[in-house]
């Protein structure tokens, strides 16, 4: 095995992953207008997802209430994922597929928006919580892979052209990044 190769490969896989961001700034701009909107209305932002996508939401609602690159007043974002006492108490007393279901019911509010990042599109307690939020009358957000029921339950989809798990986050976080700057640029 030809390890430059291999770097080679993987490094134009993402290139390409960002191509396909550079061609779809819709996408990017219609979800950082709602949450710029959300925002200037007094609502939040609540994320969440399982394992790395688990992180990218703690690493999304960071840069929103902390900043980007503009010293700015913070901005209400929660990463569902990050009190491990309230995960693991719902987990334990009605099973890990209502983890975030839980929480969005108790937290979310009309014109919210909920972020739920799926790689699979598939996850079932990304799907019960997105379904909760909708109920409740949040804006619902996916940030996926190219498959899965995610895609066809969510207000918008931020949906990667690829299985590939590593290069999904990858394109996830950058566009994340970028729909950051786009909320710190509309002068929040």
């Amino acid at each position: 095995m030809n390890n430059e190769v291999t770097i080679v490969e993987q490094i134009e896989e993402s290139i390409c992953l960002m191509r396909y961001l550079q061609q779809n700034t819709s996408i990017l701009t219609a979800i950082a207008n709602q949450l710029t909107q959300a925002f200037q209305r007094g609502n939040k932002v609540l994320l969440f997802g399982n394992g790395g996508s688990a992180a990218d939401a703690e690493h999304f609602a960071g840069e929103l209430v902390g900043r980007l690159r503009h010293n700015r007043d913070p901005l209400a974002a929660i990463a569902l994922t990050s009190n491990a006492a309230c995960l693991t108490a719902i987990a334990n007393d009605f099973g890990y597929d209502t983890v975030f279901e839980r929480q969005v019911h108790g937290l979310a509010k009309k014109h919210d928006v909920v972020i739920g990042i799926s790689t699979s599109g598939d996850s079932i307690n990304v799907l019960l919580a997105i379904e909760e939020a909708k109920q409740i009358g949040a804006v619902t957000v996916a940030f996926t892979g190219q498959n899965g029921k995610l895609h066809h339950i969510v207000d918008h989809v931020l949906s990667i052209p690829s299985t590939d798990t590593p290069r999904i986050q990858e394109a996830h976080m950058t566009a994340a990044h970028i729909i950051c700057y786009l909320v710190e640029e509309a002068g929040l």
